[in-house]
């Protein structure tokens, strides 16, 4: 059954909507990350809701997950082509949080990683 959608917003939302799943695209637009590392940048976020967050955009076709099988297995998460489509969204989406966090005067957590 095909989804009836309101306005484009809509799509949108449908694909990247929910509190994490911008902030992980964000991550990955720098780069290809393992899980762990992942999960250092966003220690605010549930092991569970990782795994759902990743596996929900995997689906969607923003994200790629590649397993190296060396002596101990490795998985590494990256954009996908498509997935790179969203990144002047998310440039967008973070120059205006940093407006609002000069504005207000808000602080963000840092940890010598360029994500945010």
């Amino acid at each position: 059954m095909t989804k009836v959608y309101g306005c484009p917003v809509e799509v949108t939302l449908d694909v990247l909507g929910g509190k994490w799943k911008t902030v992980i695209l964000r991550y990955l637009s720098n780069r290809a990350l393992r899980y762990s590392q992942l999960q250092q940048r966003m220690p605010n976020i549930t092991q569970r809701m990782l795994t759902l967050q990743l596996k929900e955009l995997e689906e969607d076709g923003l994200i790629q997950r590649v397993v190296f099988e060396e002596r101990i297995k490795r998985v590494e998460y990256s954009l996908t082509e498509y997935g790179k489509s969203v990144e002047p969204i998310l440039e967008l989406m973070c120059e205006w949080g940093k407006q609002r966090m000069r504005e207000f005067n808000l602080q963000v957590r840092t940890m010598g990683t360029s994500g945010g």
